[in-house]
């Protein structure tokens, strides 16, 4: 982690206090469906934005969810967990995605897309694997947006687009630029959040699964194959997919349901 970055991670502000308090739930296995329903339902804005996520054509559900118990008894504990979060998070940065040739709706939509995909992946066969998976596919990218200040800050705006047409590579540009890729930033940032050590670490690991440890190689692996398939212009192509599933044969994951997913997902 450069000095650069890390000084910009320890000057951001604490979460809301909303964002603290379902971290407490979730993580109390004593807690119940109408604990995070009711930490949930206190905040009127976040609700809103839950409610019209997980209203998304992305997951396919024939009719309209408008309360917050019928997202949870759908989605689960974990996943609405990730729709908060993600509304949260995102609301304490200034996001500014110049650099990567992006705009802000185009990055809201490639961690719904990513999204979108793990759970559709996910949802029946490693369901257990969403109240992690959830989060950290809609988390995973916002170390994007420190990095990106920082090439600002430095005016290596041209120096990164460069590094990015020579090595097609988004995390490989970033380290040769800035010294540092998305994923480490963004779980350093989360690691000073306090948020559970396990998400924490799937993030952290989600480029290099092996290096996880046991538990945490194929939630990290099936991460690594969502950012493969969706890259950061949110446009899944036949190479994308090729290349998403050598990882998923490397790996050792499930290619059928990945590839009834994938068809949804285009």
């Amino acid at each position: 982690m450069t000095e650069e970055i890390l000084k910009k991670i320890k000057q951001l502000p604490p979460l809301p206090e909303s964002a603290m308090q379902i971290e407490a739930v979730y993580q109390n296995p004593d807690s119940s469906f109408n604990d995070m329903v009711k930490i949930l339902e206190k905040d009127p804005l976040l609700t809103a934005d839950i409610l019209k996520a997980a209203n998304s054509p992305l997951y396919g559900f024939s009719r309209e969810i408008n309360a917050i118990s019928q997202a949870v008894g759908l989605f689960g504990m974990g996943t609405v967990r990730g729709f908060a979060l993600a509304s949260i998070v995102k609301k304490s940065f200034t996001l500014d995605l110049s650099p990567y040739g992006i705009n802000n709706e185009m990055f809201s939509a490639l961690s719904k897309k990513q999204h979108g995909l793990i759970i559709a992946w996910c949802l029946k066969k490693e369901n257990k694997l969403l109240g992690i998976l959830s989060p950290a596919a809609f988390l995973v990218e916002i170390g994007k947006v420190l990095i990106a200040q920082q090439i600002i800050t430095e005016k290596k705006i041209p120096l990164f687009r460069d590094a990015l047409k020579e090595l097609q590579n988004v995390e490989a540009a970033e380290r040769k630029i800035v010294g540092v890729d998305a994923p480490e930033v963004s779980a350093t940032i989360f690691a000073q959040w306090r948020f559970e050590e396990r998400l924490v670490n799937v993030i952290k690991h989600c480029q290099k699964p092996e290096e996880a440890n046991q538990e945490d190689r194929k939630p990290a692996s099936i991460l690594h194959v969502v950012r493969v398939a969706v890259p950061m212009n949110g446009l899944i192509t036949d190479a994308s997919i090729a290349a998403a599933k050598e990882l998923i044969t490397k790996y050792g994951l499930d290619m059928e349901s990945f590839d009834k997913a994938i068809e949804n997902a285009r």
